[in-house]
């Protein structure tokens, strides 16, 4: 199976009319009654267009389309992702070492632009208690910083990934042009902060996503951040 979220298709008639189809024996049916005769003159037909219609509905239930609407989808889709991010899933991706770089995750499958990658997994915290947090570890720069700042309803937030885990969003890598790109995804009015693909992505490529910083402290720590 796949994290990633596919279009849904559906290859249906394009409508329930088009499928309907009147069977032989109830027009064969249909002709002998108006024609009988019980020495009156002919039995004039009742409802006339009005009673074929019946007909086809007596033999054919009317087949409604099982075509799905954009909201469906959209919330089969958002669905999909809560149950991916609520259970921890990660597929579709390994983390590698590179020479001189040091960790970095690459796509084992191919993604399409804009579908779910991974999320971006850590301690949820609010403006006060993640100052504290950088606070605590810029006493020890070894400690290294993986915090995300945004904003979500009028309120700002952090996520806070520098704990090492063993989930794979914390350990994508920096790029201006990145494949990837964040976007909040709420479950239960919790943000979480998700990366989804900005292109399409091939099999055997890293993921990179722009981290935003370009303060002038920032850069002069990570050159690399320029890029």
């Amino acid at each position: 199976s796949s994290s990633a979220i596919a279009p849904l298709t559906n290859s249906l008639c394009p409508s329930a009319t088009a499928c309907l189809t009147l069977p032989s024996t109830a027009t064969t049916t249909t002709a002998a009654h108006s024609t009988e005769t019980r020495g009156e003159g002919p039995v004039p037909k009742e409802g006339g267009k009005n009673s074929q219609n019946r007909k086809v509905t007596d033999f054919y239930p009317i087949r409604r389309s099982s075509r799905k609407s954009k909201t469906e989808l959209k919330w089969e889709q958002k669905k999909l992702i809560d149950d991916l991010i609520t259970n921890g899933i990660e597929e579709g991706m390994e983390v590698q070492h590179i020479e001189g770089k040091g960790r970095a995750v690459f796509a084992t499958q191919c993604f399409q632009k804009g579908d779910y990658i991974v999320e971006y997994h850590g301690d949820l915290l609010q403006i006060t208690d993640a100052k504290k947090r950088e606070a605590e570890y810029a006493q020890n720069p070894a400690t290294g910083c993986y915090m995300y700042y945004f904003q979500y309803l009028c309120k700002t937030y952090c996520v806070d990934a520098t704990k090492e885990t063993g989930r794979m969003g914390r350990l994508i890598n920096h790029s201006k042009n990145g494949n990837c790109q964040t976007k909040l995804h709420d479950i239960n009015g919790v943000p979480h902060l998700i990366l989804v693909a900005s292109r399409d992505i091939d099999k055997g490529e890293e993921l990179l996503y722009d981290y935003g910083d370009r303060s002038k402290a920032s850069i002069a720590a990570h050159p690399w951040l320029k890029y």
